[in-house]
């Protein structure tokens, strides 16, 4: 039978030596998700959107948007508030219509739609796992929602 030190890959302490509280609080906090929820709660607190500037859409998302021509006639762009011309409207996943020029102007600052504010795929590889991450984290929440409903209802 493997020892308790053996199975969790670690030293016992020397003599007079102290264990680093500060790093068992970190790996808790860690474990637990409550790190992820705190920085999230920093974030909000101390930054911009949940504490992120957003980054712009990915270069093969504006390449790919779609145009149409399927538009009411007194539809205009939220953006400029001029009427959309014939081949000269984009439309996002969302299903929200732009100009081409607005719509583009506006991606390459920031990902996400300037009417519902969906966020569309970036580049940036740290912020799309910082999205994964705060997915999570409210996956989490509903679990535990669920959770605490089906123990008390």
């Amino acid at each position: 039978m493997a020892s308790y030190f053996d199975e969790h890959n670690c030293e016992p302490l020397e003599a007079g030596q102290q264990p680093n509280h500060h790093l068992h609080l970190a790996r808790l906090l860690l474990d637990s998700g409550v790190g992820a929820e705190l920085e999230l709660e920093f974030g909000r607190i101390f930054g911009g959107v949940d504490g992120r500037k957003q980054p712009p859409a990915a270069k093969h998302v504006i390449d790919g948007l779609k145009s149409t021509n399927k538009f009411n006639a007194d539809e205009k762009c939220a953006v400029c508030l001029k009427e959309f011309d014939l081949n000269g409207t984009k439309e996002l996943p969302c299903r929200h219509k732009f100009c081409t020029d607005c719509i583009v102007r506006w991606l390459k600052l920031v990902n996400s739609c300037p009417m519902c504010r969906v966020e569309l795929p970036t580049d940036d590889h740290d912020y799309e796992e910082y999205k994964k991450q705060k997915e999570r984290v409210k996956e989490r929440q509903v679990a535990l929602d669920e959770l605490h409903n089906s123990m008390f209802s």
